[in-house]
């Protein structure tokens, strides 16, 4: 069956398994809210922190596959916590009282894969969080042209290895990381192209693995990088 012939969801497949997650936030009731919303949403809640030691300590310890983080945690900023993970396959969601552009653009260069604010809603920030562990790119309507302009203006600086070489991608794959660039999600890219969500993913996951990056961050900022984020690219 050719991947435009193949269904996003056919039937008898098992449903896709739920991330587990580490909430770190300092203020109790939201974080037990926040803990409480994803576990009942299927999630498994592995720890909560109310530090940033804590949340690095925690999540280094249980490996979730997504981080809900504020920002402004005692001991340790959002942006040292994600610098503190290092190489961990952790994808961390940013979900923060502020919108200000510097703490936005500090998270993103210190790895965090998306950034909501706590004025989105319970289902917003189950679904954010959902998007993440797939290593979708999830931002609060306004700020994804912010990390996108600032992804554009680091492409133009000296590349620290530019003499590395750029693994062959197929056809489809340099298909969907052009769209990719260009802002758009998983869904979006499948309507375009005519192809299922998971399709989507399996594209993605495979050009990652080539271009031995880590997430859709450093892929957009590879793509931008290489200006594929341009209609006659």
């Amino acid at each position: 069956m050719s991947e435009q012939e193949r269904p996003s969801g056919d039937a008898g497949t098992e449903p896709p398994r739920q991330p587990s997650v580490v909430v770190a936030d300092d203020h109790p009731l939201w974080r037990d809210a926040v803990a409480r919303d994803l576990a009942e949403a299927g999630m498994a809640v592995l720890a909560t922190a109310d530090d940033g030691p804590s949340a690095v300590n925690r999540t280094k310890a249980t490996r979730p596959d997504v981080l809900v983080l504020d920002l402004n945690l005692p001991g340790m900023r959002g942006h040292e916590v994600c610098a503190a993970l290092g190489s961990l396959e952790t994808r961390v969601l940013v979900l923060s009282a502020s919108g200000e552009q510097q703490d936005v653009l500090e998270a993103v260069k210190a790895g965090a894969t998306g950034y909501l604010v706590k004025s989105a809603s319970r289902e917003q920030i189950v679904e954010a969080v959902r998007a993440t562990a797939r290593g979708e790119a999830v931002f609060t309507p306004g700020l994804a042209g912010l990390v996108l302009g600032e992804f554009r203006k680091l492409s133009t600086q000296p590349q620290t290895d530019p003499s590395r070489p750029i693994p062959e991608l197929t056809e489809r794959e340099t298909e969907v990381l052009k769209l990719v660039a260009t802002g758009m999600s998983y869904k979006e890219i499948a309507s375009d192209l005519f192809i299922s969500h998971r399709t989507v993913q399996n594209h993605v996951q495979n050009t990652l693995g080539k271009l031995q990056l880590h997430n859709r961050i450093e892929l957009v900022r590879f793509a931008i990088a290489k200006g594929l984020d341009t209609p006659e690219a």
